[in-house]
């Protein structure tokens, strides 16, 4: 009794898209730069244009732009690289607050193997972290929590990893950050961490790579069997980034066996790497890329069914918030309200037809409501 009741009629309810890998400062150059792989498209697109967040009104500008279309989108919640900056973090946090998206954003640490003007000194890098995370704590934020972000291995010292370690274990937050994207990133991690077995286990030297510190590790396109396995033990997410992938040339990750071995999986956008935050998109280039990948290179894993792909971009991926990305009794509510009516066809269509054609065809235009912990923020 009491309670408002909403008939959407002919629409498709579904829950809210989760994107674990996404960075809001790279919005700003997406669809530029596809012919490069990532070392060098890294070089060249993104570090210069993060250098640019050090501006608070250019970042303002920014991150409005990233924030309004991320509203407008399926996504409900998403797991958020910004920059090093920690003035314009705060600001990017505020800004989602203030839209009521559930998010998790991370101020970037960078102290090595980056251009001077973007790289902090060690203990510039930890001081403005801490900084960072009590102004956040004063804020007392209802949708947005920080998540720690040492950027790659390659990026960060070792002094610098063990003093994040010792920022996790104080302030209890979770990780994020990039693993086994392409094999010139590997090598370079197995030259600077000559002792560690593989790449993730420079990860877990440092207690930075699931276990007691939650973690979700973007890519892991060429993980080892060692690495799998390590995964699977500590807990650690997996953010498949299909289109980034594709662009940056990295190489196709294989996520069917990631989910057939229980390892928790969900879809990232990537942005700029991918380009769009439309995780529709996504998920028709993760049914797309894990056919390519069993036709070319390993018929042992079939290619992805729709279902699954659907599954990591809501439950999968939901799940590193929590009860979130189903509609089962206890789950938090996060509901996109879908308008396919735009899409005409002659055809009669089943509800799972029209969802799948979603898949392929729907953008933001499709996105009628949106409610995230139950709240209707469109």
């Amino acid at each position: 009794e009491g309670i408002l009741v909403e008939d959407y009629g002919d629409r498709i309810i579904v829950p809210g898209f989760v994107d674990l890998h996404v960075h809001a400062p790279q919005y700003a150059f997406r669809g530029l730069g596809m012919d490069m792989e990532l070392l060098d498209w890294l070089e060249t697109n993104t570090f210069p244009e993060e250098s640019k967040y050090k501006d608070i009104i250019y970042a303002k500008k920014a991150y409005q732009i990233f924030v309004d279309n991320l509203k407008k989108s399926a996504t409900t919640r998403a797991c958020i690289f910004a920059t090093i900056h920690k003035e314009s973090t705060i600001l990017l946090m505020d800004m989602l607050e203030k839209v009521g998206l559930a998010t998790m954003v991370g101020k970037v640490n960078m102290d090595r193997n980056s251009p001077d003007y973007l790289r902090e000194e060690t203990e510039e890098s930890v001081n403005e972290t801490i900084s960072w995370l009590e102004e956040v704590q004063k804020k007392q934020y209802q949708h947005t929590r920080p998540i720690l972000t040492p950027r790659f291995i390659p990026s960060c010292t070792d002094e610098l990893m063990h003093k994040l370690k010792d920022i996790q274990a104080k302030y209890q937050i979770p990780v994020q950050s990039h693993l086994s994207e392409n094999y010139g990133e590997i090598a370079w991690v197995q030259e600077l961490c000559p002792k560690s077995e593989f790449y993730g286990d420079a990860y877990d030297h440092f207690g930075l790579f699931g276990a007691d510190a939650p973690t979700v590790m973007a890519h892991c396109v060429y993980s080892t069997e060692e690495e799998i396995q390590r995964m699977k033990e500590n807990g650690v997410y997996v953010a498949h980034c299909p289109e980034s992938n594709e662009n940056l040339s990295s190489g196709i990750a294989p996520v069917k066996r990631y989910l057939e071995e229980g390892l928790s999986v969900g879809l990232g956008s990537d942005v700029a790497g991918g380009s769009t935050e439309n995780l529709f998109r996504a998920i028709a280039h993760a049914i797309q890329m894990s056919k390519m990948r069993w036709r070319l290179v390993d018929q042992k894993y079939p290619a992805l069914k729709s279902e699954e792909a659907f599954y990591m971009a809501t439950k999968g991926g939901g799940s590193f918030f929590g009860k979130v990305g189903s509609f089962e009794e206890g789950y938090e509510f996060d509901a996109v309200v879908l308008d396919d009516s735009r899409l005409e066809s002659s055809r009669q269509m089943s509800v799972k037809d029209r969802l799948e054609r979603m898949i392929y065809l729907a953008d933001e235009r499709e996105v009628k409501a949106k409610y995230v912990r139950g709240n209707k923020i469109i």
